[in-house]
């Protein structure tokens, strides 16, 4: 088991490299010019040429690769920014913890609504605790996040007057984006728990439990669900890394000073020292989520456990 979660840390190198390589080629191919960008159209084109110089831009590709990764791996040094000259982590740090809450808040949220009314809908089937929430789950399933804030919005800021509408500096500020993107994810957990605990339902041992007559609680609690999380975790975990990458609209409706948000504002500016690291900090943290789906699934299925010990 040990050397299985080794294995997979070791998975970050090649994972990271293969991000970074990627960013770099894309920013390699996309035609900009950040000294122009920082400095404006009227500026001489010599001085251009000198700022681009500078700030290191113009050097072949593999070059600007090989001695990012250096700086990175040995140094801990993510460059500075080209539009602030300030150190890049010290810069992104405080707006990743954001993004993290906010996506956190919205996995715990989509979790806590979703699993129990997909373990009630599949052992209520056929009923109004089947019926009422699989049209919701349908109906929330097909409205985008950006659409979701913007209705909060406007029902607890602008008609309610109970939440505030930008800024991350208090719970508060938290409660209209983590349900933005709560509620589309809680639609999904729902869906799924539903289908993974009906599929289980309908196993042989869980006829034969009923048959000796256990009592249909101990059958769904202890035999039932148990089968069904392994599934339900994987989409939790997905969904985690999903809200980490894809949090920038609902950080842009509500203006939250997340690190999406800020990847976005500086890709105008061709600042690659932020857009990389910002990337690879996304990247990092959704690989670790992965990594944390596969050891709990260890820990909950012993015959996962078991094939692991084998193997080592």
């Amino acid at each position: 088991m040990i050397r299985y979660v080794a294995k997979r840390v070791l998975f970050l190198i090649p994972t990271i490299l293969g991000v970074i390589f990627i960013i770099f080629a894309v920013m390699n191919l996309t035609p900009s010019n950040p000294a122009l960008a920082i400095l404006g159209p009227g500026t001489p084109a010599e001085d251009i040429a000198a700022y681009n110089h500078e700030l290191g831009y113009d050097r072949p590709f593999l070059e600007k690769y090989v001695t990012y990764v250096r700086d990175m791996v040995f140094h801990q040094d993510f460059g500075k920014s080209y539009i602030t000259r300030k150190n890049v982590f010290d810069e992104i740090w405080p707006r990743y913890i954001i993004t993290i809450k906010l996506a956190l808040s919205g996995v715990i949220l989509s979790a806590l609504i979703g699993v129990p009314l997909g373990i009630r809908a599949a052992v209520k089937q056929y009923t109004l605790w089947d019926t009422i929430p699989s049209l919701v789950a349908f109906l929330l399933a097909a409205v985008p996040s950006f659409v979701m804030g913007l209705v909060l919005m406007f029902i607890f800021c602008l008609k309610l007057r109970l939440l505030p509408s930008y800024g991350a500096d208090s719970i508060k500020n938290f409660i209209m984006p983590a349900l933005a993107i709560s509620l589309p994810s809680s639609a999904q957990n729902f869906r799924f728990t539903k289908s993974s605990m009906l599929e289980a339902i309908r196993q042989d041992y869980v006829r034969t439990a009923r048959a000796k007559g256990v009592p249909e609680r101990q059958v769904i609690w202890k035999h039932v669900l148990k089968n069904a999380l392994l599934p339900v975790i994987t989409q939790i975990g997905l969904s985690l890394g999903v809200l980490i990458a894809g949090s920038v609209v609902t950080e842009k409706i509500f203006s939250i000073p997340g690190v999406g948000s800020l990847i976005v504002d500086r890709i105008n500016y061709s600042d690659e020292p932020i857009i990389i690291a910002g990337t690879i900090l996304i990247a990092i943290c959704f690989t670790l989520v992965m990594l944390m789906v596969d050891v709990l699934y260890a820990f909950i299925d012993p015959r996962i456990r078991a094939k692991y010990t084998k193997k080592n």
